[in-house]
């Protein structure tokens, strides 16, 4: 896997929440740049292996 993507919507209570395709990672944050580290680190936890690592994080936002 080279690409992991993430939708990204609003939080109805406040903040943002990020839930992988394909993938059981899901985060949520306050705003979008703590979303951003978060996300980063729940793909880290969820794959170990540097190597199998999706090198690509996208994000797409759902309105």
């Amino acid at each position: 896997m080279t690409e992991i993507v993430f939708l990204v919507e609003d939080d109805p209570d406040e903040g943002y929440n990020a839930k992988a395709l394909g993938e059981s990672i899901f985060t949520q944050a306050d705003d979008l740049e703590t979303l951003r580290e978060m996300v980063r680190d729940a793909v880290r936890c969820h794959f170990p292996d540097e190597e199998k690592r999706p090198k690509v994080i996208r994000f797409e936002e759902v309105k």
